[in-house]
């Protein structure tokens, strides 16, 4: 049976502002204040990948094109977005002291929904230390609007760190150890899976463009259960991305990235619906109003961007450390 689906986090050798920068003898980053604008599935080794892990699909597909990006393809349409501008504000970079880096989204001012793969370390083949890891939410260009490291983690049920699966259990929640932001700034979750053909963001840091959000505006849902297919270009690094939708109420998150076709535009992502419910401490449950109107350069649901795209630590296998979380607060369900 071939193997078509690959993770999508990064690794170091891209560009990792923790202890990569120690190995690499670069500076920190800078900090960005609040205030200041941005500048405009089961498991196998056997291919090249960046998180050792797999999701079999049919075996009549053509095997991978080298020349095109995983889970983008042919074409590319994904654009800058403006970290500064909502819904993008509440979205930022994963990373660990060994150089890996996902995306992950703030679901409340001090919780992170990413992907649970993004918190092995590639040759131990473990889970890290929660103190190795660090969220940089609206991160550019080495800059970010705020920063924490993380206290304690929790992954799905069943989550296997040696092979990076389930899919259906790669997903985390991660404890910060300080606020970054209002509640009203993080995102909610979508408590039903969205319908076929429902109209979807996804934006990341990608390997191809680590130092800046990209996403791709004009995707769509193609199945919503087990697992959210959906034909979002986003290739490695964009794991952990939220899929978000506009629900009438604002921007919700309907799943999480998890895995990327090897040269299409195709990926699948964990349905936020089916995340236990006491993991989801903080997760506003904005009441009915108009969507926030986004930004010069955030894309809304159909409109992109204005820029064209361009394209664990040393301690890993030290048990996680599970944290103690409220009851949720999913965005209501629609009438």
């Amino acid at each position: 049976m071939r193997r078509e689906i690959e993770r999508c986090a990064t690794k170091d050798g891209f560009d990792s502002p923790f202890p990569a920068w120690r190995r690499h003898s670069r500076a920190m980053p800078r900090p960005r204040p609040e205030s200041a604008p941005a500048p405009a599935f089961p498991p196998a080794r056997t291919v090249v990948l960046l998180a050792a892990s797999l999701l079999a699909l049919p075996p009549g597909l053509a095997a991978a094109d080298p020349s095109l990006l995983p889970g983008v393809g042919a074409g590319d349409p994904r654009r800058r977005a403006d970290v500064s501008a909502p819904p993008w504000t509440a979205l930022g970079r994963v990373q660990t002291e060994l150089g890996g880096r996902c995306t992950g989204v703030l679901i409340g001012p001090r919780h992170v929904l990413t992907a649970a793969h993004c918190l092995v370390a590639p040759r131990a083949r473990a889970l890290v230390r929660p103190g190795s890891i660090h969220f940089l939410r609206g991160y550019r260009m080495g800059e970010w609007s705020g920063q924490a490291r993380v206290l304690a983690y929790r992954t799905g049920a069943g989550f296997d760190a040696a092979r990076s699966g389930p899919a259906g259990a790669d997903w985390a929640v991660l404890t910060l150890d300080r606020p970054l932001g209002r509640p009203e700034e993080a995102l909610p979750l979508l408590p039903t899976p969205p319908a076929p053909g429902a109209a979807l963001l996804l934006g990341g840091y990608q390997q191809d463009r680590p130092e800046v959000l990209m996403a791709d505006s004009g995707c769509r849902v193609l199945a919503a259960a087990p697992l959210l297919l959906h034909d979002c270009a986003g290739t490695r690094g964009s794991s952990g991305a939220p899929l978000l939708v506009a629900d009438g109420a604002g921007w919700a998150v309907a799943g999480v990235a998890v895995g990327v076709a090897r040269d299409r535009r195709f990926g699948i992502a964990v349905p936020a619906a089916a995340l236990p419910g006491a993991l989801m401490a903080d997760t506003p449950a904005r009441e009915a109003a108009g969507p926030q109107a986004p930004g010069p350069q955030a894309p809304g649901p159909q409109a992109p961007g204005p820029e064209a795209a361009g394209a664990g630590g040393s301690d890993a296998g030290a048990p996680a450390r599970q944290p103690a979380i409220s009851a949720p607060r999913f965005r209501s369900a629609p009438p």
